[in-house]
């Protein structure tokens, strides 16, 4: 079953066009991808995929129905680039992901028993459960990141989303999400995330595409890193912003088609 389809898709802010002509199909159980240079469109495409964007022309399907028509959210677990999850929130570890339980339990039913296992489990595949009760401010920004993780886990969504998840946070919460989705993964779910470096989730990518200029320049195959990138001792926690020039990203696609 197609979990995501998307069809000529093409979208903009401010009357700019930054998609055009996209298509990508996510079946069921698939780990993809989606690489890029900054300012590519990568981070809008998932965007647009969730209805965070308009869509100006095209077509998105979200487990085979229309995404005008498309109600049940609660299958779609979407980690959103860090946000800062501590960031002016007086609620502790727990009670953050216990939030991602509401759109399946809604807002008028008081948690019970399986709610609170469920939190315990997403916290646990994060390696959080001992934080549990702590203030969400008191925690690491990649500590940050993993609770935001176990919060979209813990819904027990068929398709996880993820935009950069493990942009510029420190190694240890690098390897734990990357556990986390592993599980999830072998447990038939179904993954779409943006990155800008594979790290640590490398082993887990089955299928990579590469937004250059709007447009996908290559679908197959995860690219090996080139450049610096590639250097055994590269650490992954950099922002990246002063790396990507002119729209040229640091991929050689393996078949030998031309790196973006």
């Amino acid at each position: 079953m197609s979990v995501v389809e998307v069809s000529h898709l093409a979208t903009g802010y401010d009357g700019r066009e930054v998609l055009r002509d996209v298509s990508l199909s996510v079946a069921a159980g698939d780990v993809v991808a989606i690489l890029g240079a900054n300012g590519s469109g990568k981070s809008t495409l998932i965007r647009t995929i969730l209805g965070l964007v308009p869509a100006r022309r095209g077509e998105i399907r979200l487990f085979g129905t229309p995404q005008q028509r498309f109600r049940h959210w609660d299958r779609i677990g979407y980690v959103p680039q860090r946000l800062g999850a501590g960031s002016g929130v007086p609620a502790t570890v727990g009670e953050v992901v216990a939030s991602g339980l509401l759109a399946r339990r809604g807002v008028l039913r008081f948690p019970g028993r399986s709610d609170k296992a469920a939190v315990r489990d997403a916290l646990t595949a994060v390696g959080l459960l001992d934080r549990i009760g702590d203030p969400v401010s008191t925690l690491s920004g990649g500590q940050q990141q993993r609770t935001l993780i176990a919060r979209a886990l813990a819904g027990k969504p068929g398709l996880l989303v993820l935009d950069e998840p493990n942009a510029g946070v420190d190694a240890t919460s690098q390897e734990a999400f990357a556990a986390a989705l592993t599980r999830f993964a072998g447990d038939g779910g179904t993954i779409l995330l943006v990155l800008h470096e594979l790290g640590p989730l490398r082993p887990l990518i089955g299928r990579a595409v590469v937004v250059h200029d709007g447009r996908i320049a290559y679908e197959g195959t995860p690219p090996e890193p080139a450049g610096h990138h590639a250097e055994p001792d590269h650490e992954h926690l950099h922002p990246h912003a002063d790396e990507v020039k002119a729209g040229i990203c640091e991929w050689a696609p393996t078949d030998g088609t031309k790196a973006y």
